[in-house]
């Protein structure tokens, strides 16, 4: 990162020299419980901010602000750093990140698979309020209008794959290559993070392991980083980590896998297993860590379900392929029964997931399937009648190929054992929404609006799974360090005034699967850059976010 931090270092530590205290301070956070995001016992004092970074911290007696906040009783942490998000294009429609700020979260990360740039090329371009080209036009636009949190970029490998060969399945050919290796500089220079990948589906599952390699090598001599969603975390998933570990080895940069799971029925219980393969590796001395967030279902598409061949050409391709009679025997072959051998791995969300009753739509394009959302798969296929995969098939063609759906695949336990790694941290796979205004459509997954209360709500104060202290500091400080954020994330003099402040006795998530459009409680107040966004509960439509800057950013 590209950082200026001397003068503001100095300054900061005069604060603790004689008469300091007479200064006047912006903000002034008194008698907080503070957490300082390092994994320190937490200790009761005070914490000043001016210009927009901490002052100071710790006993300010005489201390003076223009806004003092009582924090009597309640935790004041560095703010939540979401080191797995999708909010590319919802802050665009929306920059106050209501659902996001209302958990104390001020940083959010994007990019996984599909990023907000490049944009053109070969890719089928589909209508949306798209005004840029690149990363330099994406963060131009989100500066313009004004953001209430700091975000943060990867470019996404099948983003950069679509730019260069549209919705075609590999490999590319060397022109094709080197291409892509330019947009990868191109996208470092302009301040993304790294590369991320998502594998799962297409297009990403035409993306073999050389062109990732290579992808990431062009993102190495930048600082980038390597955060991959996997190509399966069912049947696989052993072999898929030992991929993204060969990936990282190879091109020479750190690896975070996205959400570690064992999301297969057949698996559950063998995440002691998966821990020790990342942690063998890193015993070797290889960067690897992961994220996790804290629920037992995902969201993926309803789309997934069918096999990736299928998908070659994009929506419409598919669309039409699931309307000829002469393959729809091979499609409910590999559908009901998976393709054995796959090189690579196709993960199949149907089997799984193991049921029809396991898959909850989101949302729908279509008007007249409107009221199924938030019903789950089978209730659809009993409402519509016929064959399962007739209804499925109807469904797709019936809304542009495109269904989001939460899938309950995998298991509480392996969960807890997975968030309790050193090495795992926070993240939610979410997206910043309101329950009112242009973003709140559809039934979308809980973690959009509680993943952050409710490992402090249920893991911490209920379960007891994490201490209060290591929970932050998975949400901060460890999140940091893994994007070489070093401004960030720690309540230390000098560091940019990111704060949230919260109830460690009230703070929970109450969003469900039913009812997620429900913001969580206990959160009161959040700071962005030294000014509070939310004060008392309540968002201020303050929009002081900023662009975290990837380290090979070139102005």
């Amino acid at each position: 990162m590209k950082f200026v931090l001397c003068a503001a270092l100095c300054g900061a530590l005069s604060c603790f020299a004689p008469g300091a205290v007479a200064q006047e301070y912006d903000v002034l956070l008194r008698h907080g419980r503070i957490v300082d995001g390092a994994g320190n016992a937490s200790f009761l004092g005070d914490v000043a901010i001016l210009n927009g970074r901490i002052a100071a911290l710790g006993n300010l007696p005489g201390a003076k602000a223009k806004r003092v906040i009582d924090a009597t009783g309640l935790v004041v942490a560095p703010g939540f750093i979401d080191l797995h998000n999708h909010s590319d294009y919802s802050l665009v429609a929306d920059g106050n990140a209501q659902s996001m700020i209302r958990q104390g979260v001020t940083s959010m990360i994007f990019g996984e698979g599909g990023s907000a740039a490049p944009v053109g090329g070969n890719q089928d371009l589909k209508p949306g309020d798209v005004t840029w080209t690149d990363f330099k036009g994406y963060f131009g636009r989100l500066l313009q209008q004004g953001i209430s949190t700091n975000i943060g970029t990867y470019v996404g490998s099948s983003q950069i794959w679509t730019y260069v060969r549209g919705e075609k399945a590999g490999p590319p050919t060397a022109d094709e290559a080197r291409q892509m290796a330019g947009i990868v500089t191109q996208a470092m220079e302009q301040g993304a993070l790294g590369v991320a990948s998502s594998l799962s589906g297409p297009p990403g599952s035409w993306i073999d392991t050389e062109t990732l390699v290579a992808m990431c090598k062009a993102a190495a001599p930048f600082g980038g980083i390597y955060s991959t969603h996997m190509r399966t975390e069912g049947q696989g998933v052993f072999e898929s980590v030992a991929e993204a570990i060969e990936i990282g080895r190879r091109a020479g940069v750190p690896v975070d896998i996205i959400h570690l799971k064992l999301a297969d029925k057949k698996l559950w219980g063998q995440m002691p297993e998966l821990v020790g393969l990342i942690a063998q590796a890193r015993a070797a001395g290889q960067d690897v860590t992961a994220n996790v967030y804290p629920y037992r279902a995902g969201q993926n598409n309803l789309a997934s379900i069918i096999p990736p061949w299928a998908h070659e050409g994009g929506d419409a391709a598919m669309i039409a392929r699931l309307k000829d009679p002469a393959l729809r025997a091979r499609l409910r072959d590999e559908i009901e029964h998976g393709i054995p051998g796959g090189s690579p791995p196709w993960y199949n969300h149907y089997t799984a997931t193991g049921s029809w009753e396991g898959m909850l739509l989101v949302t729908l394009s279509n008007p007249a399937y409107r009221k199924f959302e938030g019903q789950r798969m089978n209730q659809v296929i009993q409402a519509l009648g016929g064959d399962p995969l007739d209804v499925l098939f109807r469904v797709l063609a019936d809304n542009r190929g495109s269904v989001p759906t939460v899938y309950f695949h995998h298991d509480e336990n392996d969960m807890r054992f997975a968030l309790k790694q050193p090495f795992a941290s926070i993240g939610s796979d979410g997206t910043a929404i309101a329950t009112e205004g242009p973003t709140a459509v559809g039934n979308p997954h809980p973690r959009y609006f509680g993943t952050f209360p409710r490992v402090l709500g249920r893991y911490v104060r209920e379960e007891k799974v994490l201490t209060l202290e290591d929970a932050i500091r998975k949400m901060t400080s460890a999140n940091a360090a893994k994007l070489h954020i070093w401004d960030r994330g720690l309540l230390r003099p000098g560091m940019l005034a990111d704060v949230t402040v919260f109830s460690a006795e009230k703070i929970i998530d109450n969003a469900t699967y039913d009812k997620p459009m429900q913001y969580a409680s206990g959160v009161e107040y959040v700071l962005v850059n030294g000014r509070v966004v939310l004060d008392q509960g309540k968002h201020t439509g303050a929009r002081p976010g900023g662009i975290l800057y990837g380290q090979g950013y070139k102005p």
